[in-house]
């Protein structure tokens, strides 16, 4: 099976393509966190750790905990693709158990859910964590709590991390 996330065959990657720059990344995991908080199980709200899903999780991750200050982030990895192929999700680091217990009070961030199935394997673990991305596509949104923007399916999404600055050829060729 291919990456749900790659662009058809038939269609040229930019073509349905969504560019995330850095700046829009920040944008929209601040607004995830404001989402997020005072929204927790805990007293006024709280939540008491954020588990970023690695690797596109990391940075979201990173920003949430920062503007809900909290101080305890760990993460999990998940290998759900090998290359562009999707492979049955395998945990190869978990979070530390006694942190996480059932999830209850913990936020598990992503960029996206796409599928659902990385998420799925981690909700399996950790039933009452509340589960977070920044992007959703609509086979995956089922699976988490909360997310900022929604995408098609077959939207392709260029994360910073992903992308170089470089020069591209204009789409109509040379004039």
């Amino acid at each position: 099976m291919s990456n749900p996330n790659s662009p058809s065959p038939d269609r040229l990657p930019h073509e349905k393509g969504f560019h995330v720059s850095w700046d829009q990344l920040h944008r929209d995991s601040r607004a995830l966190a404001w989402r997020l908080d005072r929204h927790g199980p805990g007293e006024g709200g709280a939540w008491r750790a954020v588990v970023a899903v690695t690797r596109g999780g990391m940075a979201p991750a990173c920003i949430v905990a920062r503007e809900l200050d909290i101080r305890v982030v760990d993460c999990i990895a998940v290998k759900s693709y090998d290359h562009q192929t999707q492979a049955d999700a395998m945990v190869l680091k978990a979070p530390d158990a006694e942190l996480m217990r059932d999830g209850d009070g913990v936020i598990v961030v992503d960029d996206l859910v796409d599928t659902g199935r990385t998420l799925e394997v981690v909700r399996g673990l950790y039933p009452k964590a509340h589960f977070a991305t920044v992007y959703a596509k609509p086979k995956g949104r089922g699976i988490v709590d909360t997310f900022i923007t929604e995408v098609s399916q077959d939207t392709w999404i260029f994360f910073p991390w992903d992308m170089a600055l470089q020069y591209v050829e204009p789409f109509r060729g040379q004039g």
